[in-house]
Order: structure tokens, then sequence, then C-alpha cells
């Protein structure tokens, strides 16, 4: 048979006083309170806002083609990893014979004019031909090897090579190592140059553009930490916005994520907590350790006769969980659970059973 003990029933104005809740340890068993320590906490939630996945304009390619032709083979599909000069595609362009041929053609011009200038310059010295004869064939030597410069200048940009041998086969690379983020072309089509072929982009550092209402920026700061729901990413804020959406109201908040290791990717919406760095001492706690008593809040701090009352401040809440602040070393024990209970005994309105 079970016995019910009435606790504290007839003495709330004394323990209301002395801020204390007299239990013995079967008490506190038997009234079903969960002890644990204070969790201490350097970072505090500021708000919580959406966010969107970016990527960062420098780190982002469009790979085109350099000259017009068709296009006889595309290498990468979507999603590869490429590596900086691998080969993305390979085009057939007549265009391509063309600078291969001038250049062939300028190195030709060249050679015939050094070698005008060469037997110039030993005629003159042997008195034969006048000095003059020799600053012309001089003249026509620099613009010949100008003429190649150029020549060898534009096959480059077009993407060929300054060999001495003819070749239609005009091979794109990638700028850069990366992943392909889009493919826009088809094996077999004719294109015409700077028709785009990929988005190749370099996906280790992201952009985290946050929504911040605009009533909410001022607790917001350069520097400011970013964690991202259900990732252990953390990030912080290097860019505030000057401006505010007109259509939302929302300010620009800008995170740099590095390293995401395809936690998140570009193009998705997430949500996001902002947090602040503190050097006060403030500790996470459950909800259900907290009492509120004529418009204020308590815990319960475990002690030798059984709990005393200490006032808190509430600085931050989410989901189950609140930061608080008050008069702690930190190495303290709390009712972490039947916070409703201790209350209700140190009001007097309480009981246990035992």
């Amino acid at each position: 048979m079970k016995r019910f003990i009435f606790l504290f029933i007839l003495s709330s104005p004394l323990f209301a006083l002395e801020n204390q809740v007299q239990l013995t340890a079967p008490q506190i068993e038997n009234l079903g309170i969960v002890q644990g320590k204070l969790v201490s906490v350097t970072e505090i939630p500021v708000l919580y806002a959406p966010a969107n996945v970016l990527i960062p304009p420098n780190n982002e390619y469009v790979v085109s083609a350099s000259q017009a032709g068709i296009i006889n083979q595309l290498n990468a599909s979507l999603g590869d990893e490429v590596k900086k000069g691998d080969v993305l595609a390979q085009i057939d362009s007549p265009n391509l014979l063309s600078l291969q041929s001038n250049y062939l053609k300028a190195n030709s011009a060249l050679q015939l004019a050094n070698s005008a200038y060469q037997r110039d310059k030993t005629l003159a010295q042997e008195g034969i031909i006048a000095a003059r004869r020799v600053q012309e064939t001089q003249s026509a030597f620099n613009a010949a090897n100008l003429d190649v410069q150029e020549a060898k200048r534009l096959l480059e940009i077009a993407g060929g090579s300054a060999t001495g041998q003819l070749n239609s086969h005009l091979l794109i690379r990638s700028p850069i190592s990366g992943v392909v983020i889009e493919r826009m072309a088809v094996a077999g089509t004719r294109i015409d140059s700077l028709t785009p072929l990929y988005r190749v982009a370099n996906l280790q550092t992201l952009w985290l553009d946050c929504a911040i209402p605009q009533e909410q920026i001022g607790d917001v700061k350069i520097g400011d930490s970013v964690k991202i729901d259900s990732t252990n990413l953390t990030a912080e804020i290097s860019l505030l916005g000057q401006s505010v959406n007109a259509e939302n109201q929302t300010i620009l908040a800008r995170a740099i994520v590095k390293n995401s290791r395809k936690q998140i990717r570009a193009g998705q919406r997430l949500n996001v907590q902002i947090s602040k760095t503190t050097t006060q001492k403030v500790f996470n706690v459950p909800n259900t350790a907290i009492a509120q008593n004529d418009g204020k809040a308590f815990v319960f701090v475990r002690n030798t006769n059984g709990f005393e009352i200490k006032p808190v401040t509430q600085i931050s809440k989410k989901d189950d969980e609140t930061i608080i602040s008050g008069d702690f070393s930190g190495n303290e024990t709390i009712a972490l659970k039947g916070a409703a209970v201790l209350k209700a005994n140190w009001l007097g309105l309480g009981s246990s059973e035992e």
C-alpha cells in the first residue's frame, strides 16, 4: 500500500523567505527529480534565418568555344570532377586551320627576312652596300618578327598550339579544378565562336546569403557565428548589406563556408542559426529546469538540505532548451527535471509519494 506524505503545505511563507526547499535524498528520488551539472556555453543564439547557398563569382567559370566549328566530342558530364587542363571537348574548326596557316606563313616570312638582314649586314661590313640598305632589311625583319608574335598569340587564344603541322582539332580545356555544374552543348552540333559548352565551379568555398529582418539587423555583427541546421558546419558573417530588400524588408548577411565536404550544395535553401560570442558566464539548461513565479524565472540548486532557489535571467530559448545567466560558479548541480514539483513544494502547494 502506498503512503502519501504531504510536504510543506503549512509553511510556504517561511520557505519562500529563505529560498530553500528542504528535501532528503529519498524524497528527491521519490519525487522523480533528475539532477545534473550546469552546462557552460560561449555562444548565444541571436536569431534564426533562411539562407541560400551560392557559388562565389570568382570560383565559377563558363567554358566557351574559342572558334566556330562542329563538336566532335564532349568528355565531361554533369557532376564530374575535373582538374585544371583536362580536355572537356574537341571541336573540328576550319578557323583553326586558317590561324595555323597564318602562323606558319608569318614564321616563313620571318626566316626569309632574317636571312636578308644577316646577308646585308655582312655585305655592309665588306663595304659592298650602303648602311641604309641594312636599315631597310632590319626594319623588314623586325616587322616580320612582330607578325609572327601576333599570329602565334592569336593561335594560342584560339586554343591551338604553335607547331609546324596543320590540325583542325581544337581542344577545349578546363580553366580550373572543380566540378561540372552544367553542360550546355550536344556532340555533333555546329556552334559559333564563344558558344558556352560547360559551367565549371570550385566548390571548396561557398557563400551563405542570409535574409535578416530589418528590425533585427542591429543584433547581427560581422564575425558572428553561423551554424547550419542538420550539419556540423560553422561559418562567420563576413558582410552585411547596405540596403533593404523592398519585397520582403530583409537585409543581406553573408557568411563564407569552407571545405563543406558535400554537406551543403549550391542552390540549396537552408535554415541557419546566427550566434554571438559572449565572455559572460551563461549556461544551457532544459526548459524543465526553470520555474516561473511572479514573472520571474528560477532554477533549483542542490545543497546539503535539499535545493536552493536561485533567480536567473533567460537570454535565449530554442525548442526544449534555454540559455540563462545568474549568480553561478558553473560547478553547481541543479534540478534538470522536476522544477514544477519543487516549485509546488516551495510555495507550499505540493505533495510527494514515498
